[in-house]
């Protein structure tokens, strides 16, 4: 194992363990914070206690837009532009076993795949990397900034991923509340406020899909949403393969599907999982929960999903943005 790469699993754990010492000793805090909470929710005053004590946590994650600065993208470099919550890590997996051609081997996915705008410092390997060369010579990036924030260079490659808004809206709960904000996770309306504003993790979904929808033309960008990547994955990885110029052999293939599917995921979750990244984390959780589609009723109302359609549909017409929402994701698909 490379040196660096020694060095930043070090830098992680030695984080991680700091992060679960100021959470031991904020328990009395978390416990007086969550009494105020659920009182402010009985009042019907949770949302407005809740945005002032989220504030801080959504300026630190929305901080990172300066993470490519100085920054030139490279002919091998494959940039994968996903909204949080959207098949970030399939698509990671996908691009990064297609570099290798199915032989992509780590400890975590973070000590092979470049995350230059996440919050937290020394969790992923610099951008500036040449410690694990894939056999093609290809590497993946990751990246949840808007459009306007990622260098775009015509030798470079990009896959923009996007999911359905409410599929997203539930799996941000899910991961907010194990990862970010453990036992002080709000009622699901209050969330859905915030889901619904700038204070949203990572900015606005809107936002997010239509800067990325003006680029979809163009021959080094690949646009895909997660439904599609559901309905056909071989086929979706031999569109990757062949977007990134990388013919597999039909072995190669299989190795790679197979690799990238749901039940191999979730068998080794624990690479994809970031741990404790905040003093509020829950101890245990997961990454690669359902990965299904259309699922947003197991934890949305019929009424907050229209709201959440008619919220995004509104806002991508003021946006001037033509993505067909109402075809792709609107109320004749919720189930």
């Amino acid at each position: 194992m490379p040196n660096n790469l020694q060095r930043l699993q070090r830098k992680r754990d030695k984080q991680k363990k700091i992060v679960y010492c100021i959470h031991i000793l904020l328990t009395p805090i978390i416990l007086l914070l969550r009494v105020i909470f659920q009182l402010s929710r009985f009042l019907g005053k949770e949302h407005a206690l809740f945005r002032i004590f989220f504030w801080p946590i959504s300026l630190k994650i929305n901080s990172t837009k300066k993470a490519f600065d100085q920054y030139s993208p490279k002919s091998n470099d494959v940039f994968i532009c996903s909204y949080f919550k959207s098949g970030t890590n399939w698509t990671m997996q996908i691009v990064h076993q297609i570099a290798h051609r199915g032989k992509g081997e780590y400890e975590s996915i973070h000590d092979v795949v470049s995350w230059p705008d996440v919050p937290v410092k020394d969790f992923a390997i610099p951008l500036i990397n040449d410690s694990h060369p894939s056999i093609t010579g290809l590497r993946a990036i990751k990246t949840h900034l808007m459009a306007p924030d990622v260098p775009y260079n015509e030798e470079a490659k990009y896959i923009c991923v996007i999911r359905d808004p409410k599929d997203v809206f539930v799996s941000s709960y899910f991961f907010a509340r194990s990862v970010v904000l453990g036992k002080l996770m709000p009622s699901v309306d209050t969330w859905l406020e915030i889901f619904l504003s700038n204070l949203a993790m990572h900015g606005p979904w809107g936002t997010f899909l239509s800067g990325y929808w003006q680029w979809r033309h163009r021959s080094n960008v690949l646009f895909l949403t997660y439904e599609e990547m559901k309905d056909d994955l071989p086929g979706i990885v031999k569109k990757i393969a062949q977007f990134m110029g990388v013919k597999l052999e039909r072995e190669e293939l299989d190795r790679v599907v197979y690799l990238s599917s749901f039940e191999y995921m979730k068998s080794i979750d624990n690479k994809f999982y970031p741990g404790r990244m905040s003093p509020l984390s829950l101890n245990k959780g997961s990454m690669i929960r359902s990965g299904k589609k259309q699922n947003s009723s197991t934890l949305l109302t019929s009424h907050q999903q229209a709201r959440i359609d008619k919220y995004w549909q509104e806002f991508l017409e003021r946006e001037g943005c033509n993505f067909p929402y109402q075809d792709n994701y609107g109320s004749q698909n919720i189930r």
